[in-house]
């Protein structure tokens, strides 16, 4: 058997960290087993439906490294085959027109609710005859298809993360709608309907979605057995949970994919995370690796059934793993949007060599990729504040005069290199007949207007090579 699985968002908001990780298992699930990864988009709620979403979608798939090998198919673009699907099921007695309204479904459910009893549909319209339906079109009242299930019926699968699943008809609410009404004949089909139409024609070999759908694939079971398809293996991943044990929401500060790159993390980082959501790897101490390295041991059997909590400082630590170990140059590269958003300028000798020696300077630093923009601003800036310590080692006595001698002697110099700054360190100390630890405080306060901060020979070269050393000494003195 061919591995076929299937990755379908909808498009009506952003690629979520939720299907984010729903897309990483069944891409590792295919690349396990040298199947295929397709995308679908799901986009049949018309109405709130946005290319601007659709492209998000890709965008982030893409950006995560998961490539997919067809698609996308558009449902919107497959009405004909949704359709005649539907009359299909008419035609064999196996669904029907329902002409219930919705303030009639309204009285059914305050009768339910009055009872204690769990809202469902009673199935009222299923066996209409042709004048009672002829008599509710005289009437104007619109109807959806509903597809009939047996109350009795027992519906069993073997979930590949669960085990063994058992459900009834008669949990299921009563006759499943199909198809809205519509101005055809067939009515606009539904979710629950078309997804087991588009993975019967897909020849879908494996659904792998979250547990949130499980409801659902009772209700899709009893559809592949009306059409006669054979049956998908079904694997329900956990739910993503705060740690508090509830379920993500935007209150928990979780957003889109494309929000978590703009906060700064890598998407390897990213990636290798949600891999570890809900899944361990056999060697439980290993926790850092690619998506192939992964793909090369994953397994349902290590799919946990719990929720997986979503632990920010986790993800914090993977990200900066993966920074601190980016060649510089890539590094670089992924670093420049974020200072251009920041509005930094590359003018006055901020060339790449430059950047590549600041991002060298900062790398082992940084947890996210955002952290570059706070703490590269003195690089950027032609002047800068002096924070509160920084004013009181300014005001120490002799800090001026070491100042002061630092200016001189750098005159002298008519290049400064990494040598060249630690002899003008060690000839202020001793003219000044001072501490060291005194001249290089001032000096790093007059250059970075703090106390602490990256490397002070490092940061002083390259603030030197765009001319910036100099008048800072001299703006303290």
């Amino acid at each position: 058997m061919t591995v076929r699985v299937r990755i379908a968002p909808s498009p009506t908001g952003n690629l979520h960290i939720g299907t984010a990780r729903t897309a990483v298992f069944n891409w590792l699930f295919a690349r396990h087993h040298g199947g295929k990864f397709i995308l679908r988009i799901e986009d049949t709620d018309l109405e709130r439906s946005r290319p601007e979403y659709t492209e998000n979608i890709m965008t982030g798939l893409r950006w995560l490294g998961l490539k997919w090998d067809e698609g996308p198919f558009f449902q919107s673009q497959r009405l004909d085959l949704y359709q005649k699907a539907v009359k299909q099921l008419l035609d064999q007695g196996l669904a029907y027109r329902c002409y219930t309204t919705s303030e009639e479904l309204e009285a059914l459910r305050e009768a339910q609710k009055a009872k204690g009893e769990a809202p469902r549909y009673d199935n009222r319209h299923r066996n209409l005859t042709p004048e009672q339906e002829a008599e509710f079109q005289a009437q104007g009242r619109s109807f959806v298809i509903r597809f009939k299930i047996d109350d009795d019926r027992e519906i069993v699968w073997n979930d590949l993360v669960r085990g063994r699943m058992v459900w009834r008809g008669s949990d299921l609410g009563g006759d499943m709608v199909i198809a809205r009404a519509s101005e055809d004949n067939t009515g606009q089909p539904l979710y629950n309907f078309v997804v087991v139409i588009d993975d019967i024609d897909m020849q879908i070999s494996h659904v792998i979605r979250g547990e949130d759908h499980i409801a659902n694939t009772a209700k899709q079971i009893l559809l592949y057995e009306a059409f006669g398809a054979k049956m998908p293996e079904f694997a329900h991943t956990p739910l993503i949970l705060n740690m508090e044990g509830r379920k993500l929401s935007k209150r928990d500060g979780v957003t889109s994919i494309s929000d978590f790159k703009q906060m700064g993390f890598t998407s390897e980082g990213l990636v290798n995370y949600m891999t570890l959501l809900g899944w361990s790897p056999p060697d439980s101490t290993q926790e850092i690796f690619t998506l192939e390295a992964a793909a090369k041991e994953f397994s349902f059997e290590r799919v946990n059934k719990a929720g997986a909590k979503f632990d920010w400082a986790k993800l914090d630590w993977l990200n900066s793993q993966y920074i601190h170990n980016t060649p510089v140059d890539k590094l670089t590269n992924l670093l420049i949007p974020y200072w251009e958003e920041a509005g930094y300028s590359f003018t006055g000798g901020r060339d790449r060599a430059w950047l590549e020696q600041l991002v060298s300077l900062l790398s082992a630093s940084l947890t996210r990729l955002t952290d570059a923009v706070d703490m590269s601003k003195l690089f950027f800036t032609e002047t800068v504040e002096l924070s509160e310590e920084g004013n009181k080692q300014l005001q120490q006595e002799g800090s001026k005069a070491v100042l002061e001698s630092i200016i001189s002697t750098l005159e002298t110099q008519p290049q400064l290199t990494e040598t060249a700054a630690q002899d003008i360190i060690k000839q202020v100390v001793k003219s000044q007949n001072v501490k060291k630890g005194l001249v290089m405080r001032s000096l790093r306060v007059a250059l970075t207007g703090d106390v602490h901060g990256p490397d002070l020979i490092q940061s002083w070269l390259l603030l030197n090579q765009i001319g910036l050393d100099k008048p800072r000494l001299r703006a303290n003195l």
